[in-house]
């Protein structure tokens, strides 16, 4: 049987069983996700949903994003965001395709039905994605298959993925919610006496913030003030590659309804921080969140924040919850463990690709951390 691939630039024409079937184990390949994502991509992304069909039927998909460096760098030269690395990276990369999201981490690039893609296929047919969209889209500076177990990662071999670099970067830290804990406090009652302290501390220190679910009416209301908070931790990251557009939560909200989370809090009725969280199945993906600098520091907003996401997820009895790759030692206090996670990278000027080795280090370097161990 032959296989074929078609593109898809926006959620009209999928196929009828695109969500059951591509995005039944994965929300983030669903066509609802999609939807959201397109009316709401930050100014320079772009994404594409690749259908692979065996014969006529339905058997896999990919997302793709492009992201334009060029315009950004000219747009935020001027804020905080910007710094010497990012004009570096700009200077070798002009834009990128990425097979996978880079607005989460993890492996939330593609699907195949297992009992009817071999391993074998699999690896060839996402070759054939990455080169149909590089011809009929656009070629990019950079190809990067992105976030991959070391399992996973090691099969991309042979010669179609020999002129690709195999890199590491921050880990993904995840929490996975033991069986025992039917409660918050029997989660904190595992920690040592000292990470209990820590805990309890916290919360004393939350004393007079309300904290509230947002419905879509409340996250359409609150929508610049969640865009300010926003800002005011996405514009002190050491390198940014997007800024999400306005109506980001809004349009996440409208089109995932209860498959996306938005938690508030408030100060005298005032929003002063607030957190995401995408319901993907039986894990849990944290989002994007933001808060009142002044506010974060009195009240420890953002500790407090990361022991409410545990408390939701031990209440509905998820499995897991995937922090991301962000403030790694911060989220190992409350019990996050790191996975490590691999990618592909190829630059497609031959004359630049071969030093991929010596220049990632440089675009992507690892920070230093330590790793807390909280529990008993």
């Amino acid at each position: 049987m032959s296989y074929h691939l078609k593109i898809y630039n926006s959620d009209i024409g999928f196929p009828e069983n695109w969500t059951s079937t591509v995005g039944k184990y994965n929300v983030m390949l669903s066509e609802e996700y999609f939807r959201a994502l397109h009316v709401s991509l930050p100014s320079n992304m772009e994404c594409f949903m690749v259908g692979i069909f065996k014969e006529n039927e339905l058997v896999g998909g990919a997302l793709f994003q492009y992201i334009d460096f060029v315009g950004f760098k000219k747009s935020t030269k001027n804020e905080p965001g910007w710094n010497l690395k990012s004009f570096f990276s700009g200077i070798l990369i002009k834009d990128v395709m990425i097979l996978g999201n880079n607005m989460l981490t993890g492996q939330n690039g593609f699907y195949f039905d297992f009992s009817k893609v071999s391993v074998e296929d699999r690896l060839m047919l996402l070759h054939k994605a990455v080169d149909k969209m590089q011809r009929e889209i656009r070629k990019t500076s950079l190809i990067i298959f992105k976030d991959y177990q070391k399992d996973f990662a090691e099969q991309f071999t042979g010669k179609k993925y020999k002129s690709y670099f195999r890199f590491s970067v921050q880990p993904n830290m995840k929490l996975k919610i033991r069986e025992s804990w039917k409660t918050f406090d029997e989660y904190v009652n595992d920690f040592s006496k000292k990470y209990r302290t820590r805990v309890k501390s916290a919360k004393k220190k939350l004393n007079g913030i309300e904290k509230l679910e947002l419905n879509l009416e409340s996250v359409k209301k609150y929508q610049k003030e969640m865009n300010c908070l926003y800002h005011n931790v996405a514009d002190n990251a050491s390198f940014n590659t997007f800024f999400l557009a306005e109506n980001h939560f809004e349009k996440m909200k409208e089109n995932l309804k209860d498959k996306f989370k938005v938690f508030g809090y408030f100060s005298d009725k005032e929003l002063v921080g607030f957190y995401t969280l995408i319901i993907n199945n039986n894990d849990i993906d944290t989002y994007f969140l933001g808060y009142h600098k002044e506010i974060q520091k009195e009240k420890q907003i953002y500790l407090n924040m990361l022991l409410d996401m545990v408390g939701y997820g031990i209440l509905y009895q998820f499995k897991t919850i995937v922090f991301g790759r962000t403030a790694l030692e911060i989220k190992s206090t409350i019990g996050a463990e790191p996975t490590e996670i691999f990618g592909l990278i190829k630059h497609t000027n031959f004359m630049i690709n071969p030093f991929m080795n010596i220049l990632f280090p440089f675009i992507s370097p690892k920070t230093d951390w330590i790793q807390r161990r909280p529990f008993k």
